[in-house]
C-alpha cells in the first residue's frame, strides 16, 4: 500500500526515452460540479513546471487525474520521441501523509515497509541500511535513518518523502504542496534539492506551490488554473498576466522576477 503512494505504474528500465507527458482535453467533474476543464498541456523530461492558482482551482485533482485516482475526460499520453505511447515511473509526494506520530516506527521501517510484503521486523534491515542511506543522501537527509517519523520536524518529513519518490528514480515526479506548513529554511531547502534534480536528473517535475518566490526562482514553466488554465507560458509571462492579479490580488511587479531571482540568493531572498 505505502509503494503505491509513492510510484504508479511502468518500469523506468522500459522507457530510458521518456520524453514527454501530453495532457489533452483533459476535464474532471464530480457529479453536476465542474472542476475544469479544457486543459491542455506537455510536461518535458529537464523540465520544472508550477502550478499556481487559488484554493479550489482545480490544482490537486489535477495531479490526483494524473496518477489515475481520479476519473478524467480527454487523453493522457506519456510518449517519447518519437511520439510513441510508453508506461513511465510516476513519483508522487502528497501534501501530507497520515501517519501514527506515537508510533516507534523509524524512517528506516518506513522505508522497508515499501519494498517488502513481509513485516518490517522479520525483513535483514542491515542488507538495506546502505540502500536507504543513499537514497536519504539525495535528499540531504541521511542523518535522519534512525530518526522517529514522529520527531521529524514537518520539513525533514516531507525530505524523506520526497527520498521515497525517488526510488526507484521516476520519469514524472508529481508534488502536491510538498512544504506546506514547512518553515522558511525548510522551505528554502526542499526548492534548492528539488533545483538540483531538475538540473541534474532527465525527469519531468510537476510542482503545486503557493510561493510565488520559489516558483520564480525554480519553475521552467507555470501554469495558472482558475478551474481550467487561465494562463501558461514562462514565470515572467504568466506573472504579467491580467488573470494574476484577478486571482491574488494587488501583487508587486513579478514580470522581471524570473530572470534576475536565479542570479542569487540575495535578489531571490526579496520574494521569499
Amino acid at each position: 500500500m505505502l509503494r503505491h503512494i509513492f510510484h504508479h505504474r511502468g518500469a523506468r528500465e522500459g522507457c530510458a526515452h521518456f520524453c514527454c507527458t501530453k495532457v489533452e482535453d483533459f476535464g474532471v467533474s464530480f457529479g453536476m460540479f465542474e472542476v475544469f476543464s479544457h486543459v491542455n498541456l506537455h510536461f518535458h523530461c529537464g523540465e520544472l513546471t508550477a502550478i499556481i492558482g487559488a484554493n479550489g482551482a482545480g490544482k490537486s485533482t489535477l495531479l490526483r487525474a494524473l496518477l489515475g485516482e481520479v476519473a478524467h475526460t480527454g487523453d493522457l499520453r506519456f510518449v517519447d520521441a518519437e511520439d510513441r505511447h510508453i508506461r513511465p515511473v510516476i513519483g508522487y509526494v502528497p501534501q501530507y501523509l497520515r501517519l501514527d506520530l506515537t508510533a516507534p516506527t523509524t524512517v528506516l521501517d518506513l522505508f522497508m515497509a515499501c519494498v517488502t510484503m513481509r513485516p518490517v521486523w522479520l525483513f535483514p534491515a542491515r542488507c538495506y541500511r546502505v540502500r536507504v542511506t543513499e537514497k536519504l543522501a539525495r535528499v540531504r537527509a541521511e542523518h535522519l535513518i534512525d530518526r522517529r517519523l514522529g520527531a521529524l520536524s514537518g520539513g525533514e518529513l516531507q525530505r524523506v518523502l520526497l527520498a521515497l519518490a525517488l526510488d526507484p528514480l521516476p520519469n514524472l515526479l508529481l508534488l502536491d504542496e510538498p512544504v506546506s506548513g514547512v518553515d522558511q529554511s525548510g522551505l528554502s531547502l526542499f526548492y534548492d534539492i528539488v533545483g538540483q534534480l531538475r538540473a541534474q536528473e532527465d525527469l519531468a517535475i510537476l510542482l503545486i506551490s503557493h510561493d510565488l518566490g520559489m516558483v520564480a526562482r525554480h519553475a521552467d514553466k507555470v501554469v495558472l488554473m482558475d478551474h481550467g488554465i487561465a494562463a501558461a507560458g514562462t514565470p515572467s509571462e504568466v506573472f504579467a498576466s491580467p488573470h494574476m492579479e484577478r486571482i491574488f490580488g494587488i501583487l508587486p511587479d513579478l514580470r522581471h522576477l524570473h530572470t534576475y531571482a536565479k542570479d542569487g540568493e540575495e535578489e531571490a531572498a526579496v520574494w521569499n
